[in-house]
């Protein structure tokens, strides 16, 4: 287990992975001219790139709520899903002491964040798969809480999302309503799929790993009949982008109909079907574009789309990303009532604010 600082705060790593071949060259070699300093995927080689128009308030990802709430107001954010930083997934793969201590300090410490103003400070629960009895009495314990808005179910490395030992947590999302939600990390275990023929490029394994990930999350959701079992447990994402969706449901329906017969039960819906009334939820990027997102809407509806700015990260324009996306003239032919679904609509519905 490593452990460093950054910006002051603390931060907990177990066997990050530096993906670190530069393109072109064999693997551990290294050109004489580094064109931006450190080529492995690490917070040096990232920490002053992104689409940032200025910094966001010192102390937002540690203990200042009310920071974060002062860059909501500035940016025109009304309620922010936060969640924890690439830490999370690989504790699952410790004891599970450390699973339940380090856990449950989350949950005590993001319900003291978000009492600030727990109208617009959400978060999710984090739950290890690891072990049903304890996650679903952590999950009891909390489930009143105004600051939980979904479930986290951190899966260890080779457990399906549609195994059965994980039907008790679905019985309890389904009976509260709870969407299950999962965010991609790409550098600590238990990696994304197809991890290991990337050929060990930063570049690739972050245009790769997120998609991939949510391709196969989504995947075994609907093979594995849990929408069809449970049908008032969603799912969604969170920083994977939206422009693989619509292909990836397309394909998956002519799959299932080409070469599933003998390995898939027989499903209430198609895919794009169940994507389309809303079941998932892709939040999407504002850098794949309006030209992206209005081809998006037209291919899958408008029930399966939500804003994302990405706060506090790189990714976000701060404090313009919510104004750059207003500003897309697609809005125009898509209309108010499409924009509003996309703006605010159909994450309330999700996140269960209505």
């Amino acid at each position: 287990m490593e452990k460093y600082r950054q910006k002051g705060g603390k931060n907990i790593a177990i066997a990050p992975y530096q993906w670190s071949r530069y393109a072109g060259h064999k693997a551990h070699e290294k050109p004489e001219i580094i064109p931006g300093g450190e080529t492995g995927w690490s917070r040096l080689s990232r920490s002053n790139r992104g689409w940032h128009r200025a910094a966001p308030r010192e102390g937002v990802e540690e203990k200042d709520s009310q920071a974060r709430l002062l860059d909501m107001d500035r940016e025109g954010r009304d309620v922010d899903l936060i969640f924890p930083g690439n830490w999370a997934p690989p504790i699952v793969t410790l004891d599970l002491d450390f699973q339940h201590a380090l856990y449950g300090a989350y949950h005590r410490y993001i319900r003291e964040y978000c009492s600030a103003d727990p109208d617009r400070l959400k978060s999710v629960a984090l739950l290890p798969a690891t072990d049903i009895e304890w996650s679903i009495l952590e999950l009891k314990s909390m489930i009143t809480d105004k600051w939980l808005a979904g479930v986290w179910l951190t899966l260890p490395e080779g457990l399906p999302i549609d195994d059965p030992t994980l039907d008790p947590i679905y019985d309890v999302l389904n009976e509260y309503h709870l969407p299950l939600i999962d965010h991609s990390f790409t550098s600590e275990p238990p990696f994304w799929p197809g991890y290991r023929d990337v050929w060990d490029n930063p570049v690739m394994v972050r245009t790769a790993s997120h998609p991939w990930r949510a391709a196969r999350w989504l995947t075994y959701l609907i093979i594995g009949k849990i929408f069809d079992r449970f049908p008032n447990l969603n799912a969604g994402v969170a920083e994977v982008g939206h422009g693989w969706l619509p292909h990836w449901v397309k394909r998956l329906d002519a799959m299932i109909d080409y070469v599933a017969s003998d390995t898939v039960p027989a499903l209430d819906y198609k895919a794009e079907e169940y994507v389309r009334m809303g079941r998932f939820l892709c939040p999407c990027e504002h850098f794949e574009g309006p030209e992206m997102t209005k081809a998006c809407f037209e291919l899958l509806g408008d029930e399966c789309w939500a804003y994302q700015s990405d706060y506090p990260h790189g990714e976000a324009a701060f404090p313009e990303t919510t104004d750059l996306v207003l500003d897309w003239p697609i809005w125009e032919d898509l209309g108010e009532e499409t924009l509003h679904k996309f703006m605010h609509g159909n994450a309330e519905r999700f996140l269960r604010l209505l």
